[in-house]
């Protein structure tokens, strides 16, 4: 049995995670709406991550005999009114779920369960290369995004990103 609070905040993070993939569904929907198909590629693929992450969350509730509680997924709230804000969008919500996360972790240390902080280790080193690949396409794109070849180039750089599943063992 999983302590009330961190049995919650797990709950919670699954419809989180459903919620960033379906954020990052809207970039590349963005994206693929302004022939940038490079960009709506590498976030399709980030839609796929985060779906992924919130089964990591779900099985792992399952595993501990826990239920689940899914809820309603928010349509996403965002403006995106030029081809940089879905960048700029998306590391605010990654430095957000690194919160998140931090959160739970918190809790499960209070609680003294170190399985759960165990499982949370994975989440914790994943949202600091989360981080650090959204800082590095907002900075990419600073440098490169207002000259048309550059931008053709950098789109050609993320299309060329593939899909590859989670390497958690739960």
């Amino acid at each position: 049995m999983l302590d009330a609070k961190v049995r919650e905040l797990l709950n919670q993070q699954i419809n989180k995670e459903f919620y960033s993939a379906y954020l990052y569904l809207d970039f590349s929907n963005y994206y693929y709406d302004q022939e940038l198909n490079g960009f709506g590629n590498w976030y399709m693929i980030q839609a796929q991550e985060e779906r992924d992450h919130a089964l990591l969350f779900l099985k792992y509730l399952q595993n501990n005999g826990e239920k689940v509680e899914l809820d309603a997924i928010d349509k996403p709230a965002v403006e995106l009114s030029c081809n940089k804000a879905p960048l700029e969008e998306g590391l605010k919500h990654e430095r957000y779920v690194t919160s998140l996360i931090h959160t739970i972790y918190e809790a499960a240390h209070a609680a003294k369960d170190f399985r759960t902080m165990q499982f949370l280790d994975w989440f914790v080193k994943e949202q600091g290369e989360e981080e650090k690949n959204a800082e590095s396409m907002v900075k990419k794109f600073e440098l490169y995004g207002n000259d048309p070849r550059s931008l053709y180039m950098l789109d050609n750089e993320m299309a060329a990103r593939i899909y590859t599943a989670p390497s958690l063992v739960l």
